[in-house]
């Protein structure tokens, strides 16, 4: 827009001037096409030679970006004074800016219904394609839904040892309501509620729960089991706790059970309980580990 005028020693040579073009706004980028023109000596636009013509490119001030042109032949269009005129045609593209919905049509999504629908479909029992026998009581259920969520599940149910065609599976040493419960976090990703159990049967059910999450893998079932019996630990079941923690390898459960019984106002109530006398008969190893997190408890 307008001409720049540039002086140059004489005589110029092809290559001895060039033109160049580049974005000095700081932390800022635009896009935009130009054309260079190098002006006759009368100053007028007619004749003069268009050195250069781009397409939209994309300025950046943060690296740098910019494009420059060589003069060829400038000596027609030099002045009397070794200056020429080179006249610079910009037009800055404005980018679309996407367009804001106002608040007042703003749409609510709402949440997620999946846990919802597949408990419906634990419940029902539509398309079921397996059954478990459980002390009597019998759970349907759905093959994929299991394999997709345990690999043992997934290994009776499809693998070279399992059986494609059973219909019933028995499941051995685990009490209906356990088994149910344990359904419902394969189907929901939760456990259920358990406000309708009184004293220390929910304590029970979560161990139970523990176990057969370890033994049909499921991983973030059993965490979960685990966080809940750190919160409920005392002196009466700590070792019981402890004991379960060190066969099912739960290492979380198991460090937050040696720290409750290595803090020095508890340790003397646990050694005297008749748990504790328990845990020396079926797992003496776990003694050693008392002993050493009570160690290194009195150093800090």
């Amino acid at each position: 827009m307008g001409g720049n005028r540039v002086t140059f020693p004489h005589p110029i040579s092809p290559r001895d001037a060039s033109v160049s073009l580049d974005l000095l706004t700081a932390h800022a980028q635009a896009r935009a096409t130009f054309q260079v023109r190098l002006l006759h000596q009368a100053g007028k636009l007619p004749p003069s030679v268009v050195l250069a013509r781009y397409k939209p490119l994309l300025f950046r001030s943060n690296p740098p970006t910019y494009m420059s042109e060589d003069f060829l032949q400038p000596l027609p269009y030099l002045h009397a004074d070794d200056s020429l005129v080179v006249e610079c045609d910009i037009t800055v593209i404005k980018e679309p800016e996407l367009a804001l919905i106002p608040t007042t049509f703003d749409i609510k999504v709402p949440p997620s219904d999946l846990s919802h629908n597949l408990r419906q479909l634990l419940d029902t029992g539509d398309e079921s394609d397996v059954a478990f026998e459980v002390r009597g009581e019998v759970f349907p259920a759905h093959k994929l839904v299991l394999a997709m969520r345990s690999r043992v599940f997934k290994a009776d149910l499809f693998g070279p040892m399992g059986d494609r065609a059973r219909k019933t599976i028995p499941i051995e040493d685990m009490q209906p309501a356990v088994f149910g419960a344990l359904l419902h976090f394969i189907y929901t990703d939760s456990l259920p509620s358990m406000d309708h159990l009184v004293g220390d049967d929910a304590e029970e059910m979560v161990k139970h729960l523990l176990v057969d999450a370890d033994r049909y893998a499921m991983e973030r079932m059993k965490v979960l089991c685990e966080s809940i019996l750190c919160r409920t630990l005392n002196v009466r079941n700590v070792t019981t706790t402890l004991a379960l923690a060190d066969q099912h390898q739960c290492c979380r459960l198991k460090d937050a059970c040696l720290d409750f019984i290595a803090s020095p106002d508890r340790t003397d109530d646990v050694v005297a309980s008749e748990g504790y006398a328990c845990l020396k008969r079926s797992c003496p190893a776990v003694i050693a580990d008392i002993f050493e997190r009570a160690t290194k408890s009195r150093k800090i």
